[in-house]
C-alpha cells in the first residue's frame, strides 16, 4: 500500500486533548498569522473559520489505502476555552495507519495526525483567563490524542481517557464538541473533519482542557521486550529493555516464564492490536498480573483467553487507549524534563512535512525502529 503524498494546489484565496506547557519567552504574536483578527477584534469575529490571507497546509486522508494530499487551509481559528497552536512536528502511529487502511471507521476527507509539539499562537474568543494564563502565547506544549472536555462526568472524576465528549463527537463525528470542525479547505471553504486535532498540519487547534522508557523510570527489574525485527529489540535495549525476546525465532511466553523463573511478569503491555498477540500477553503475566492491552485492530477484531485461568489465577485484563491528558502527561514531561527518557534514541526516523505519506509508509512496512515523526515548521 502506498501512502506517498500528491501535492494538491487550490486555486482562489480566502479564507492539546490536553497540553503540557514546556517552556514561556518567545517573542511570537498571533499578529504574524495576518488573518485580520488580533487582540479585541479576534474576540467578536464571528465567521471563525474565514480569514484575510491566512492559509496553511495540511496533510488529508480521504479513501481507504489511497495516499495522502497535501492540501491548503484556511488557517484555523479557535472557539471558546480552544487553543490555536503553531506545529513543529508531528509523530505517525499506527492509529493513523488503521484509519488510512479503512480498519477503523473514520469520517472523511480528514486531517491525520495526533502526536504533536509546537507553540501557542492564539486563544479563542472569551477563553478562561486561567487558561490564558497556564499557555500564554508563545508557550511551547506538547499534546496528547485523547482531548478531554474537561466537565464530562468522566472527567470530573480523573478520568480523561474514557471523556464522553471526545467519542461521541472526535471519534464519532470528526469534529470538535459544538460539533462543528475547525479546518476548510481554501478553494472552496468545504469542511474537513479533524483526526484528534488534525495535527498533520502546520496550524491545529485543540481544546485547552487537554512504555519502555516510563517502565525503567518506575523501578522495574526486569524489562522483557518482545518483537519480531532484531534491530527493533536492539533499539529497544538501548531504551532500558534488560532482556529481549524475538518471537519469530523462539516461544515468546516460554522464553518469557524462563527469565522469570517460571513466574511470568508482573505487567504485560500489548501494543499490536492482534489475536496472537493479546493471547500470549495474558498467557505472560503473573499469577495475580496485568495484562494491558494499547494496540488498536481491525474493527470487529475478538482476542481470545483461557477463561479458567482468567477466573482461577485473578488475572488482570484491562484496555488502556492512552494516559490521562491532565494527570498524566505533565508527569510524562517532567520525566523527559529530567532526562530520564533518552529522548535521541527514541525517535529514529524524521521526516519533511511534504513526505508525510513516506513516513506512513515505512511505518507501515516496519522499516521505522522506534519512532518517526514528521517535521513541520
Amino acid at each position: 500500500m502506498a501512502f506517498a503524498p500528491i501535492l494538491r494546489r487550490a486555486s482562489a484565496a480566502k479564507n492539546l486533548i490536553s497540553l503540557a506547557r514546556l517552556a514561556v519567552g518567545s517573542s511570537f504574536s498571533s499578529r504574524s498569522l495576518q488573518t485580520g483578527a488580533t487582540g479585541d477584534d479576534s474576540q467578536s469575529m464571528g465567521g471563525y473559520h474565514v480569514s484575510s490571507g491566512g492559509f496553511m497546509r495540511g496533510a488529508v486522508y480521504r479513501e481507504p489505502n489511497q495516499p495522502l494530499t497535501i492540501e491548503e487551509f484556511h488557517i484555523p481559528r479557535p472557539k471558546v476555552n480552544e487553543i490555536l497552536i503553531k506545529t513543529k512536528a508531528c509523530g505517525v502511529c499506527h492509529s493513523d495507519l488503521h484509519v488510512m487502511k479503512g480498519e477503523i471507521p473514520f469520517s472523511s476527507p480528514c486531517v491525520i495526525g495526533h502526536e504533536i509539539t509546537g507553540e501557542v499562537v492564539e486563544h479563542g474568543p472569551l477563553t478562561d483567563h486561567k487558561i490564558i494564563k497556564r499557555f500564554p502565547v508563545g508557550s511551547r506544549v506538547v499534546g496528547a490524542f485523547i482531548m478531554p472536555c474537561g466537565t464530562c462526568s468522566y472527567c470530573a472524576k480523573g478520568h480523561d481517557d474514557l471523556c464522553e465528549d471526545f467519542f461521541a463527537y472526535n471519534r464519532a463525528k470528526g469534529t470538535l464538541y459544538d460539533g462543528e470542525t475547525r479546518l476548510f479547505l481554501r478553494h472552496d471553504d468545504s469542511p474537513v473533519y479533524m483526526y484528534s486535532m488534525g495535527g498533520m498540519a502546520e496550524y491545529c487547534v485543540t481544546p485547552a482542557h487537554g512504555c519502555l522508557q516510563i517502565a525503567r523510570a518506575f523501578g522495574a527489574s526486569d524489562i522483557i521486550a518482545v518483537d519480531v525485527q532484531d534491530d527493533k529489540l536492539q533499539k529497544a535495549k538501548t531504551l532500558g529493555a534488560t532482556h529481549i525476546v524475538n518471537g519469530a525465532k523462539e516461544d515468546a511466553v516460554e522464553r518469557i516464564r524462563e527469565i522469570t523463573g517460571g513466574m511470568g511478569v508482573d505487567v504485560a503491555v500489548e501494543a499490536l492490536g492482534r489475536p496472537q498477540t493479546f493471547m500470549q500477553c495474558t498467557l505472560s503475566v503473573k499469577d495475580g498480573g496485568k495484562a494491558v492491552m494499547i494496540g488498536l485492530s481491525k474493527a470487529g477484531s475478538v482476542g481470545e483467553i483461557d477463561i479458567n485461568r482468567l477466573v482461577r489465577r485473578k488475572i488482570k485484563v484491562i484496555g488502556s487507549y492512552g494516559g490521562r491528558a491532565r494527570q498524566d502527561l505533565p508527569k510524562v514531561v517532567k520525566l523527559a524534563e529530567s532526562g530520564i527518557f533518552n529522548l535521541t534514541n527514541a525517535v529514529s526516523s524524521k521526516y519533511k512535512f511534504e513526505d508525510a505519506g513516506k513516513a506512513l509508509q515505512d511505518l507501515n512496512e516496519g522499516k521505522i525502529v522506534s519512532r518517526g515523526v514528521v517535521e513541520i515548521l
